[in-house]
């Protein structure tokens, strides 16, 4: 058969989607100069294929421009094509960066942070998922029984992450109906966001490839567990050398590592609208679900926004390689580059605040008086999106950082893939973003 192989250039946009478009392999050195064409409106692209309301209209004309370094080529040697994509840039023609790519956003981002702090972020996204395919029945969670019946898969999807440039780090079976989740090893700067864009890739098209389709979407069903996205943190200085930890602070925290967590939480019910950006997201988000639903700081509690994670080392070199903060409030729905383009510019903005590390929680927060938790600088986060898209667009410090022309395209996104949804049940919402996520 005829074949002329083809690369896709792809960007994960508003909706968490990796959209693109693919050009013919042997043109590869020309699109890494020229990239491929692109419509500004593509923006508005709902992740239900629906348009938003756009202010681009049918005009302008930008450029998708690949970044080389993050190129894949996957042959799953299983008789089926090579897989090849691209992550890239969406610019103006004249090569500045256009506001609402959203890996331009991140490197933004990651740059403030760099000049207010001397500090480089180090991240790693892990992934929960659930196979579409019907459960086996009870006694699944964490069993070995279980995890062999899907071996095949996850030692695919491990080899196949390598292939890919990832560093793979866990694969198991979680406590979920068909759940599992998929770890790697931490990133510097932007390629923590290209790897988790390439975690998602990857998995779905092993999974569609073997017969086991999956599904990141941040809750299946309303009366069952969600999928998290938890995102992990830490800094390493210019030389390369940790710098998250003191062994003489509260907690571990070096001073500008508390003031980071500090602007996160305080700027947290603004900036989840980025970060759990679906109808359905709020489900999960709520008591008693191992998830997040206050702007709290915990250690051994993994219901809090933010946890500082155990390190296994009595010696202080080594726990400082090891010290890193889990952000538990994120799902797949969210484009990686803008999860973590809201961390960095919440946390650099704590730091340019000088804000005062936090204090720990250690209770279930849901149980206490709102008086106390008001006391404490404890807020509940928004129970829907609609709600967190309010508080977003309320927050005029937020739009300092997105830049005014993204945030508006970016309501405008949300509010037009809410009313896609409203008249739907909350099980019918979750099955229609299952289809996509």
């Amino acid at each position: 058969m005829i074949s002329n192989p083809l690369m896709f250039a792809a960007t994960s946009d508003f909706s968490g989607v990796t959209r693109g478009k693919a050009f013919p392999l042997k043109e590869m050195e020309k699109r890494f100069r020229q990239g491929v064409g692109w419509t500004p409106t593509n923006v508005q692209i709902t992740c239900f294929d629906t348009i938003a309301e756009s202010p681009f209209g049918s005009f302008g004309d930008l450029i998708l421009v690949p970044d080389a370094d993050t190129a894949v080529t996957l042959d799953l040697e299983d008789g089926g094509p090579v897989e090849r994509f691209v992550l890239g840039d969406i610019q103006h023609l004249d090569g500045d960066p256009w506001s609402c790519c959203t890996r331009s956003i991140l490197k933004t981002a990651l740059k403030r942070l760099e000049d207010i702090s001397g500090l480089r972020l180090v991240a790693a996204f892990e992934h929960e998922f659930q196979s579409r395919n019907p459960s086996q029945g009870p006694g699944e969670a964490f069993g070995l029984a279980s995890f062999g019946k899907h071996r095949a898969f996850g030692e695919t999807v491990m080899a196949a992450l390598e292939v890919a440039g990832v560093k793979p780090d866990t694969f198991l079976k979680e406590y979920g109906s068909d759940q599992f989740e998929v770890t790697n090893g931490p990133d510097l700067g932007v390629t923590a966001a290209d790897t988790a864009v390439k975690v998602r890739a990857v998995t779905k098209l092993v999974g569609e490839r073997m017969g086991e389709p999956v599904t990141f979407v941040p809750i299946r069903d309303p009366a069952g567990v969600g999928n998290g996205v938890h995102v992990h943190m830490s800094f390493v200085d210019e030389n390369g050398a940790p710098a998250t930890y003191d062994p003489d602070a509260p907690w571990g925290m070096a001073e500008k590592t508390g003031s980071f967590i500090a602007g996160i939480l305080k700027y947290m019910d603004s900036i989840v609208a980025l970060t759990a950006p679906s109808a359905i997201s709020y489900t999960r988000l709520t008591p008693h679900r191992w998830s997040a639903a206050f702007n709290n700081l915990g250690y051994h509690d993994r219901e809090a926004a933010v946890r500082i994670c155990p390190v296994t080392s009595a010696s202080a070199e080594s726990a400082a390689k090891q010290y890193n903060f889990e952000y538990r409030a994120a799902d797949a729905a969210a484009s990686p580059y803008l999860v973590l383009a809201a961390l960095a510019h919440a946390g650099a903005q704590g730091i340019e605040e000088g804000l005062a590390a936090p204090q720990v929680t250690e209770e279930d927060l849901s149980e206490l008086p709102e008086a106390q938790l008001t006391e404490r600088g404890l807020v509940r986060l928004p129970q829907s999106l609609s709600e967190a898209l309010d508080r977003l667009e309320q927050n005029p410090r937020v739009a300092e950082w997105i830049g005014a022309e993204a945030l508006d395209v970016y309501l405008k996104h949300k509010r037009g893939e809410l009313s896609h949804t409203a008249d739907l049940s909350e099980a019918e919402r979750c099955a229609r973003y299952e289809a996509v996520y």
